[in-house]
C-alpha cells in the first residue's frame, strides 16, 4: 500500500460510491479539457479516463507521479509541479479551451489554492472540488452568518457555488479527522459586478479583524465621506455587507501609502 505523506496533506479517496458520484457530477463530455489536481493513487483518474481519451494532471509527489505515468504512459499528461505555482492560463491556451478542474484538494493549502485558481479564472470553465467541509461552508455562506468571510466575498463575483454532498472520513486512507464536502464552482460568463483594483485589498483589510467596525478596519483606505457616498454605515461589521457593497467601497478606496 502506498503511504500518504503528511507534508503533502495526502488523504487518498478510495470509496467507490463517492468516486462514482463525483464523476457523475462532473459529467465529462468529449472535447473537455480536464485537469485533475492531486491525482494521488489514481482512483479518480481511472474513472475519468473511462470518459476522456486524455487527461492533464498536476502531482507534486514525484514517487506517485512516476507510478501514475507508468500506469497511463500515453493518456495521462502529467505535470510534476506544485498546484500553487502552476500556470493554468498557459495550459488552457495549449489545450485550446477553458479547463474543467477536478481535485481532492489538500486541506493544508485549500484556501491559497482557491485564490491561485481565482487568479486564472478566465482560463477556467468550472471546478469540481473536494475540500474540508468547513471550507465549503465558508465558500457558500450568506452575509450575516458566522461562516461568511474573505473567501466568500472574493469568490462571489466570479463563481456560482453549489454544494453537492458531504463525505465522511472513512472514504479516505488515511481517514482525516474532519468531514469533507464536494462542491461545483461554475465560472460565470461575466462577473456579477465590476471589480475595482483595490477590491481584494479592501476585503482582506475588512476581515483581518472581523469584530472591528468598517470605520476602524478600513480607515487607511476610506474616509468617512467615502462611506457616505457609498451609502454604507461605517459602524457596520464586515460580515453584514453583500459582496457588491465591498465593490462599491473599493471604487472609492485609495492605496495605502508605503
Amino acid at each position: 500500500m502506498i503511504r500518504a505523506r503528511k507534508r503533502f496533506g495526502q488523504h487518498f479517496l478510495h470509496d467507490p460510491q463517492v468516486l462514482q458520484r463525483i464523476v457523475a457530477a462532473i459529467a465529462p463530455q468529449p472535447g473537455d479539457a480536464l485537469l485533475e489536481i492531486g491525482p494521488g493513487t489514481g482512483a479518480l483518474t481511472a474513472l475519468l479516463l473511462e470518459h476522456a481519451p486524455t487527461l492533464d494532471a498536476i502531482e507534486i509527489d514525484r514517487d506517485l507521479a512516476h507510478l501514475l505515468q507508468q500506469r497511463w504512459p500515453q493518456r495521462l499528461r502529467l505535470h510534476v509541479s506544485d498546484a500553487l505555482d502552476f500556470d493554468y492560463t498557459q495550459l488552457a491556451a495549449a489545450r485550446g479551451g477553458k479547463l474543467r478542474v477536478i481535485g481532492n484538494l489538500p486541506y493544508n493549502v485549500s484556501t491559497p489554492l482557491l485564490f491561485r485558481l481565482l487568479a486564472h479564472v478566465n482560463a477556467l470553465h468550472d471546478l469540481h472540488v473536494m475540500l474540508q467541509k468547513e471550507v465549503i461552508d465558508r465558500m457558500a455562506a450568506a452575509p450575516g452568518s458566522a461562516d461568511y468571510g474573505r473567501l466568500t466575498v472574493m469568490l462571489a463575483p466570479h463563481l456560482h457555488i453549489e454544494r453537492l454532498f458531504d463525505v465522511g472520513p472513512g472514504a479516505f486512507h488515511p481517514p482525516p479527522r474532519v468531514w469533507s464536502a464536494v462542491a461545483r464552482l461554475t465560472v460565470l460568463p461575466q462577473p456579477r459586478f465590476a471589480i475595482p483594483p483595490l477590491y481584494g485589498e479592501l476585503v482582506a483589510a475588512a476581515f483581518a479583524q472581523r469584530r472591528k467596525t468598517l470605520r476602524n478596519s478600513l480607515r487607511a483606505l476610506l474616509t468617512p465621506e467615502d462611506f457616505h457616498a457609498a451609502g454604507i454605515d461605517p459602524g457596520a461589521r464586515p460580515e453584514t455587507l453583500e459582496p457588491a457593497q465591498f465593490a462599491a467601497l473599493a471604487m472609492l478606496a485609495r492605496p495605502v501609502a508605503l
